[in-house]
Parts: structure tokens; sequence; C-alpha cells
């Protein structure tokens, strides 16, 4: 008898490889982000539909301003357009939206859109996706860090985890980065401390229900320790299920 993969709570994902995906097929880079945000729609409902509760999605770092001017440009009017089409449908589907990143540096256009569409799901119940945009995981410690210090606040693990952009949801159970690269790009970087991590080839484009089956299931298979030994695990759950 099969038994059923066990499904991580909190799903986070590096989403890699829209640039080479269009330049693999000449075309300009701008399309396959576009493609990309079809690929995130499709990924929230295998989410929905597979039982995970967070799915949390790294759109644009701090370094991503370094990008070609019209590049960035382009960006910013697709998170415009993006936002327009999808959050009524997400809405509907009871998806809660978060932001997490740097709003200053932000037009006053892409600030309200961000802030309408987290009104606009608020009250939504089902899954929670984060936007990580304008985001980098060391801006998230240094602010958390700032705001703590400006409060007079003692700056502790568990005050400084809760001054942090993701203090609304626990950490992720697992980490995916698509496009074949293996490094974590400054994403989550205190959150990830005790995450599984799972390296796609695929570019984010091609990213489907399968992959995200494939990394699930390596997911499932793995021991999670949190610094304890096997003994110490299997002591404490006599009978454990993978993952």
């Amino acid at each position: 008898m099969s038994v059923s993969p066990v499904v991580p709570h909190h799903i986070a994902i590096v989403m890699d490889g829209n640039g080479r995906w269009a330049t693999r097929r000449f075309l300009p880079r701008l399309a396959g982000h576009k493609q990309g945000v079809d690929s995130l729609r499709r990924c929230a409902r295998a989410c929905v539909q597979r039982g995970v509760g967070v799915l949390t999605v790294f759109a644009f770092s701090s370094e991503n301003w370094n990008r070609p001017a019209d590049e960035v440009s382009g960006l910013m009017e697709l998170l415009a357009m993006a936002l327009a089409r999808e959050v009524p449908q997400l809405k509907k589907d009871g998806v809660r939206l978060h932001f997490v990143g740097e709003r200053a540096g932000l037009s006053t256009k892409v600030r309200d859109g961000l802030a309408q569409a987290e009104a606009a799901t608020a009250e939504n119940t089902g899954l929670v996706l984060n936007v990580c945009f304008n985001y980098g995981g060391r801006w998230d410690i240094a602010q958390a860090a700032a705001s703590l210090a400006a409060r007079g606040e003692v700056i502790t693990e568990a005050s400084l985890h809760g001054a942090m952009g993701m203090a609304h949801v626990p950490d992720p159970d697992l980490v995916i980065r698509t496009g074949g690269e293996m490094r974590i790009s400054n994403f989550l970087l205190w959150q990830a401390a005790y995450s599984e991590f799972f390296f796609s080839d695929r570019l984010w484009p091609d990213f489907d229900e399968s992959a995200l089956d494939e990394a699930i299931a390596a997911f499932s298979s793995r021991e999670r320790r949190f610094g304890k030994t096997s003994e110490q695990i299997l002591s404490a759950h006599p009978h454990p299920m993978p993952g």
C-alpha cells in the first residue's frame, strides 16, 4: 500500500529562469516574466489542491534594481497588470496576499496597488501567498533590528523574529529554487535556518504540477532533526512518518 507524501505546510520558491526561458526562444526577457506569472498562478492553485498552507515566492529582489532599466520598468508594469488581473480571482479562491519588502523605493502607483491587493484579500482564510517584492534577507534582518532599537526593545532571537517581514507565518519547511542554480541569493536568510532545500533544473515557466510533486516527494523522504539525533527523533515518535 502506497503512503501519501508528507506535504510541507510552508513552501518558499526562488522563481529563477524567466529570462533564460525567453532568451532560448528568441523572445524579449519580459516575455519570460509574463510566462512566469502564469506559472505562479498554476503553482498556487496546485498548492491549494495539495493542502499547502503558505506559499512564499521571490518576485523581485533588492538587487534586481541593477538589471537593465527597461527590464525593471517592464517588471513594474507587469506587476501592476498582474494585480489588476489576478486579485479578483485570488479573492474568490480564498487566497490571502501579503507583500514583503521595502516599499519606500517603489512608485506611488505600485505602493497603492500592493496595499489595495492586500486589503482586498485580507479576510480570506485559505492559502497565504507571500510575494517578496523589493526584498532581501539582509534587509529584513537589518530593518527588524533597527525597528527594535528605535523602540528601545531588547534584541533577542524571539523579538527579532517578531519584527521581521514574515512574522505572520511559520518558517518555510521547504525552499525550492528553479533554473538549475544552487544558491539562496539573499532569500529568507533568517527563516530558512532549518528548511529543506530542493533544486530543480527546470526554468520557472516550465515548473508545473509534476515538478511540484517531485519536490514534495523529496521533502517527504527526508528526516528533519532540527539539531537532534535520529535516535531522539525515533524515541519521540516511535512510528514516524517520512519528512
